[in-house]
């Protein structure tokens, strides 16, 4: 199966390769939903869509939830990125990660 791409902002590729953060937020739509985001499914997490910051991993849980449902953090978060909680979130959870050598 062909690995699944997430370009991410810096910070958030940053924090995904220290180990704080192991869930990526998209909007659930054509592109971020049951199917695209089946549980073991390799992916790549990429530093923007250059080449040189790159890891692999996989999902190893996926759901569709609200987003006035998440806890506070995440709340504010999707408030600033979509404007609304009144949105459905795919929540990707992802595990062994590794760097990508070029």
């Amino acid at each position: 199966m062909k690995p699944l791409f997430i370009p991410l902002n810096t910070e958030y590729y940053e924090a995904f390769e220290d180990g704080s953060k192991t869930e990526e937020l998209r909007i659930y739509g054509p592109r971020w939903n049951l199917e695209t985001c089946r549980e073991g499914r390799p992916v790549i997490l990429s530093k923007g869509y250059g080449k040189q910051n790159r890891m692999k991993g996989r999902i190893w849980k996926f759901k569709k939830q609200h987003g006035s449902l998440f806890g506070s953090t995440y709340k504010a978060s999707i408030q600033a990125v979509y404007g609304t909680l009144d949105v459905d979130i795919a929540c990707i959870s992802i595990t062994d990660l590794e760097p990508v050598s070029l």
